[in-house]
């Protein structure tokens, strides 16, 4: 089932007087349950690529339907409630709340989207700190974790409200190796259990290597969009 879809979008960012153009008629369509990296030099417009497909920009020009829901003319607060219902975001610096712990990160989530007493709340949140291997660490503050466990948390937010689209920029950007190759695990394993749909931005080839599929894109365009099984994903 179609998730995404782009007809011919295009991005034209005004500095002064100059017209720069970031996406130049893009089409692009993401099915369910697809663990996608999107990959590029710097500037070739991936980010902004991420950002008309995360409903946190408007195209210029061209088409954005979402799990069938045409965007073009809706409202900032549409998109706003688009986002917090369907999209969770994963980001290179985690942009977790520092006065709150890992529950409490976790929990503020949860409480933007349901309505769910305070017991049944607790344990979702409680479930997939575990799922993510943090069980135990629930009561530590961000500036208490490593760099490796931040992440988790950040990706245990994205998850917990369940959403259709998992966005990552740059996710294993601040890691080493061998947390990187961790916390990939941990997001193909949600993907095969949920169903959840990934799409990546970034330049590692550790998560090119778990993709199954592969977009390039440059200079404002789609030059390679490769699919195909990859062992670490669906061994």
């Amino acid at each position: 089932m179609t998730l995404i879809e782009l007809k011919g979008v295009e991005k034209i960012y005004q500095q002064g007087k100059i017209e720069v153009p970031a996406l130049k008629g893009i089409d692009l369509t993401v099915e369910t349950g697809e663990f996608t990296t999107i990959f590029g030099p710097s500037g070739s417009g991936k980010t902004t690529l991420l950002n008309m497909i995360g409903c946190l920009d408007k195209p210029t020009a061209g088409q954005i339907t979402f799990d069938q829901r045409e965007l073009g003319g809706i409202s900032k607060k549409e998109l706003a409630l688009i986002r917090r219902y369907n999209i969770g975001f994963v980001f290179q610096s985690y942009n977790l709340i520092p006065v709150l712990t890992a529950f409490e990160n976790v929990e503020f989530a949860v409480r933007l989207v349901n309505n769910r007493n305070d017991k049944e709340r607790r344990q979702i949140v409680l479930n997939i700190l575990a799922a993510v291997g943090l069980e135990g660490l629930e009561n530590r503050r961000p500036n208490e974790l490593s760099g490796g466990q931040k992440q988790r948390v950040a990706i245990a937010r994205a998850l917990v409200k369940e959403p259709k689209l998992i966005l990552a920029d740059e996710p294993t950007a601040n890691l080493d190796s061998k947390t990187s190759i961790e916390i990939l695990e941990i997001m193909v394993k949600m993907n095969q259990q949920l169903k959840t749909t990934f799409i990546f931005s970034t330049h590692d080839p550790q998560v090119m290597e778990y993709a199954s599929r592969l977009i390039e894109i440059r200079d404002g365009e789609v030059s390679i969009d490769q699919k195909g099984e990859k062992a670490g994903v669906y061994s």
